[in-house]
């Protein structure tokens, strides 16, 4: 539904879009969500289900499901109403990219053309990740999503270092090849392990590269991805660039001409 509001720009009114859940019809606010709690499986778990799902603002509340998980946990799915609304015009985040996307052959040529020299890129899963399935998709020939990953481009020299590598190994293999960009791949988010490595990283390359040269960042640009860095910001963990779930090849080789080759222009 939208509802107009007073004032605005220039005496226009200001619209808002409310918007609530749909399950069974329109606008019911019904929502499903899912939980393991403690305890063993039985009535009395599901009516804890219940009274959690209540102070959660699902009123009413049914459990849907539930399955016993060993001896001591239950997991549940539960189906109730909520009463929140969402002003969806009100919301503000950026929208697309800030970069124009670009073909094999643009990446290859604004790297021949403006550094007449392979560009140089370090991956790896860091700490104890080893799920190399996100790091692989974007380094490895075969890609994903019908695109080639970047060992495809000519002008790029990639090196896959793989799985549960050491922060400082890391950096001190960047520094050996003369990364010009480290992408680095988490996957586990239990407790939080994926920020927890990222600004370990951050501050081995801070420690690696203690001084800037020529005013620029004076290290390799560092780039993070994985499913769950949706809460953080690329300054909370001390890196340049954050990718989430879905980004493909051709998005970080169009990024990274975009954020080290900036002077380049496709029509160029």
């Amino acid at each position: 539904m939208t509802a107009p509001l007073p004032g605005g720009v220039a005496g226009k009114e200001t619209v808002q879009q409310i918007i609530r859940p749909y399950g069974d019809t329109t606008g019911d606010g019904m929502v499903q969500m899912s939980f393991t709690l403690p305890v063993p499986h039985g009535p009395r778990a599901e009516a804890a289900a219940l009274q959690l799902a209540g102070r959660m603002g699902l009123e009413p509340a049914s459990v849907v499901h539930a399955k016993a998980m060993g001896p001591a946990f239950t997991f549940f799915i539960v189906y109730g109403r909520v009463r929140h609304l969402i002003d969806y015009a009100g919301i503000d985040v950026p929208e697309g990219r800030e970069y124009p996307l670009l073909t094999p052959s643009q990446v290859n040529q604004a790297i021949r053309t403006v550094l007449g020299r392979r560009l140089v890129v370090v991956g790896a899963c860091i700490g104890t990740d080893a799920h190399t399935v996100g790091i692989d998709a974007i380094l490895n020939v075969k890609g994903f999503a019908g695109e080639k990953g970047l060992e495809y481009y000519r002008e790029m020299d990639v090196h896959n270092l793989g799985a549960q590598v050491e922060v400082e190994a890391l950096a001190g293999h960047a520094k050996a090849v003369n990364a010009d960009v480290v992408l680095v791949s988490q996957v586990v988010t239990q407790r939080s392990a994926h920020i927890h490595n990222t600004k370990q990283m951050a501050a081995a390359f801070a420690e690696a590269y203690p001084t800037a040269v020529g005013g620029g960042l004076g290290r390799p640009l560092l780039v993070a991805g994985g499913p769950r860095f949706d809460t953080v910001t690329p300054a909370d963990l001390g890196v340049d660039r954050i990718f989430g779930k879905g980004t493909t090849p051709a998005e970080v080789a169009a990024y990274l001409v975009h954020a080290l080759i900036p002077r380049w222009r496709p029509d160029a």
